[in-house]
């Protein structure tokens, strides 16, 4: 049985490496088309490999206008991320703790929400949004990409705080704190692994969107990363080594954000799968 389970393993092993090498390779063929000269050529004997040529950085930053759509992605991510953690954490700390016909109600919504996909909403959104004033405006994408986010993030934090012994906060409440004073002094706190998880997730997703910010964000002065590429593909798409370094300046805040939050992403994830597993002996 050892050989046999060994060369399984080994197997195993040559499958998840070919996976990484397929997944990372479209990233080191951006990374090293953005890295060279304009005259860069594999057909002319050029290595293909990375180099330390930072002139098409600074040119795609100028001609594509990649500063103002770093700063409206910053101010609508991290404005939806703040508004959507607060609002879904405290919906999901009522609905586990609180449980009666209102919340079961708010839930049910919450869950049906998941099931329907955010461009689905675009048209009705945008008749919304020309009657208040929001089109074009930063204040409104921030709401409309934190409501989107709610129902899931609201679904993983509700999985967390159940699975959280009720004496935590009950012991607070008698040292004289209130339900939502032990909620951010004892429980949230011990919810980094899904909040990381909701951070990486949500954020990513807030920041690569495109369908809706389109739509919503037509103007120049509040284009974001997305809509700032895509112009700049259209304008400038013979020009690879642009394009590549465009792309990687548009990734690399995600980037960031990941490597900042991978910890505690991996706990989240592997607390959920050991809670789920845990549910299925029962």
């Amino acid at each position: 049985m050892r050989p046999k389970s060994k060369q399984v393993r080994c197997l195993q092993y040559i499958l998840m490496a070919l996976i990484a090498v397929v997944s990372l390779f479209p990233f080191y063929a951006l990374v090293t088309v953005g890295t060279n000269p304009p005259d860069f050529s594999v057909l002319n004997g050029d290595v293909f490999a990375p180099t330390l040529y930072f002139e098409n950085y600074k040119e795609a930053w100028d001609v594509s206008h990649l500063g103002s759509a770093m700063m409206n992605s910053l101010t609508i991510t991290g404005g939806s991320l703040f508004i959507l953690l607060f609002v879904s954490a405290n919906a999901a700390y009522a609905i586990s703790r609180f449980p009666n016909k209102l919340n079961r109600s708010v839930y049910t919504v919450f869950m049906l929400g998941m099931m329907i996909p955010p461009i689905v909403n675009t048209v009705p959104l945008y008749t919304v949004m020309q009657r208040i004033g929001g089109i074009n405006t930063r204040w409104a994408m921030i709401l409309l990409m934190a409501a989107n986010c709610m129902p899931l993030t609201t679904f993983l934090y509700v999985g967390f705080i159940r699975a959280i012994p009720r004496q935590f906060e009950e012991a607070a409440i008698l040292d004289g704190c209130s339900w939502h004073g032990a909620f951010w002094r004892v429980i949230f706190p011990q919810l980094k692994p899904v909040t990381a998880t909701a951070i990486i997730m949500n954020g990513v997703s807030i920041w690569n969107n495109y369908g809706q910010a389109i739509f919503f964000l037509q103007k120049r002065k509040v284009h974001t990363i997305p809509i700032s590429i895509s112009i700049f593909y259209q304008t400038y798409g013979a020009k690879w080594h642009l394009m590549a370094a465009a792309a990687i300046i548009g990734m690399i805040p995600a980037l960031i954000v990941f490597l900042l939050f991978q910890k505690s992403f991996i706990k989240g994830l592997v607390r959920r799968n050991q809670r789920v597993k845990a549910g299925e002996q029962h």
